[in-house]
């Protein structure tokens, strides 16, 4: 592994402190050929406890080098307290699926759980535990931060999916023009196989992960954004996943962001609201409060008399269904 000096992340006008970005390169037998990595480490790294660690995966045709577009805002968003300080890293997955492909000539998963996410927590002030560990992409990485999560629910705190290129059915053999025109047979066949291996293709898909067992999902606080001017129809697989999840009681935050589209200047704060919400994951919050015990109390007593269910708080799942 080779390493790159570090530099300042960002300069502010305002003069508010920059985090840096450092770059490495990584090999591995999971993957052929070198991988670089982008580290982006915030003012407060080194100062104390180990910081959270968050895997930001680059959409299709991206690389490492995308993280950069991020860094100011995600500077400027750490020194006002929208965000909590974290250590952010990118890694050039070309355009993998961030999955192992069917054949074993690559292992991207393998590589990320196994490889990747070792090395960071053996060279960086990162804590290995679960509920600092959080992963999140947009569009392909979108894709791949829902399935790392979704096969390794035991290895992140938090996953953030925007704009996730996940196809609006269970099985590949319904995928029609609306998704083959932007995911056509031939780019997939590396992955899946020729011809696309059904069960294998499901394995791998996240709505289908979830829909098979979405119990395992319920301690994995889930977070998924999709514009909806989405120009390759991605709010339609973002919104499929949500009722899966929805229908299935699993606790979820949904936004379908209005007059988004799949690429321009709206992806910086969108891409900020999802680290807010893994924020609240490290610092919860507090919602419910006393204010909202007592105001529920009463409307128990309510749903009660009219002989409703009473279900307790519980922040995991969905209530009402």
């Amino acid at each position: 592994m080779a390493a790159m000096a570090s530099v300042p992340a960002s300069a502010h006008a305002e003069g508010k402190a920059a985090g840096k970005v450092r770059s490495v390169t990584l090999q591995s037998a999971n993957v052929p050929g070198d991988v670089p990595v982008s580290i982006y480490t915030p003012p407060a790294y080194g100062q104390g406890r180990p910081l959270p660690l968050m895997l930001l995966l680059h959409g299709g045709n991206g690389s490492d080098q995308d993280l950069l577009r991020f860094i100011p805002a995600i500077d400027a968003a750490i020194a006002d307290g929208r965000i909590p300080p974290v250590v952010i890293a990118t890694p050039s997955a070309r355009r993998s699926l961030y999955m192992d492909f069917k054949d074993g000539s690559q292992r991207w998963e393998t590589f990320l759980i196994s490889d990747l996410l070792p090395h960071l927590r053996d060279t960086l002030a990162v804590s290995a535990e679960r509920r600092d560990s959080f992963v999140g992409g947009y569009s392909m990485g979108g894709l791949g931060s829902l399935r790392l999560a979704f096969k390794h629910p035991q290895v992140f705190g938090a996953v953030a999916g925007l704009e996730p290129a996940v196809e609006p059915v269970l099985s590949w053999s319904d995928a029609g023009p609306r998704v083959k025109f932007w995911r056509p047979e031939k780019m997939i066949e590396p992955m899946f196989g020729s011809p696309i291996d059904l069960d294998y293709w499901a394995a791998n898909h996240p709505p289908a992960i979830a829909k098979r067992d979405p119990g395992r999902l319920i301690d994995l606080p889930i977070y998924i954004d999709v514009g909806d001017q989405d120009m390759l129809y991605l709010n339609q697989g973002a919104e499929f996943l949500h009722r899966i999840l929805f229908d299935a009681g699993v606790g979820h935050e949904y936004r379908l962001v209005h007059g988004a589209d799949h690429v321009g200047p709206s992806l910086v704060p969108r891409l900020l609201d999802a680290m807010e919400f893994i924020g609240r994951q490290i610092r919860p919050p507090g919602w419910i409060d006393e204010t909202v015990l007592k105001t529920r109390a009463v409307y128990d007593d309510k749903k009660r008399a009219a002989g409703v269910p009473v279900e307790p708080v519980d922040p995991r799942r969905i209530r009402g269904l």
